[in-house]
C-alpha cells in the first residue's frame, strides 16, 4: 500500500486513534518507586562522614562508630536518636517524614550532621 493510501482520510482517524491509545498506555502505567538504598555515615574522628547527606524517604542510614569511643546520632527535632553507638558498633534508620534533620552527638555537641529526606 502507498504512502498516499496511508494518508487518506480512510486510514488517518484510525491511524491517529492507534497512536493516542498507545501513547496513553505507555504514559499511564503507573512508574515502578525506586528500590530504597542503604547510605553509611562513618563517625570517624570525633565527624560525621559525610557530615551532610540526602536520602529518598524509604531509604535507610546507617552511622558507623570508627572511634574508640561511644557517640550518638541525636536529630534536634527529636525524629530519630541512636542512644550510645559503642565503638565498631553501627545503628540504622529508616528515612520516613520528609524534611531536613539536623542532628548532634549528644556526646560530643561538636558533630554536627545533617539528613535531608526527599
Amino acid at each position: 500500500m502507498s504512502m498516499k493510501a496511508w494518508l487518506s482520510p480512510r486510514f488517518v482517524p484510525p491511524l491517529a486513534v492507534v497512536l493516542a491509545l498507545s501513547w496513553f498506555a505507555h504514559n499511564s502505567r503507573p512508574h515502578a518507586a525506586a528500590a530504597p538504598v542503604t547510605h553509611t555515615v562513618e563517625i570517624d574522628g570525633a565527624r560525621f562522614v559525610p557530615d551532610a547527606l540526602i536520602v529518598n524517604a524509604g531509604d535507610s542510614v546507617v552511622w558507623v562508630n570508627r572511634d574508640p569511643f561511644p557517640h550518638t546520632a541525636t536529630s534536634e527535632a527529636g525524629r530519630f536518636d541512636s542512644q550510645e553507638i559503642a565503638p565498631e558498633q553501627s545503628w540504622r534508620y529508616t528515612a520516613g517524614a520528609r524534611g531536613e534533620f539536623s542532628y548532634t552527638c549528644t556526646l560530643h555537641p561538636t558533630m554536627t550532621g545533617s539528613l535531608r529526606v526527599k
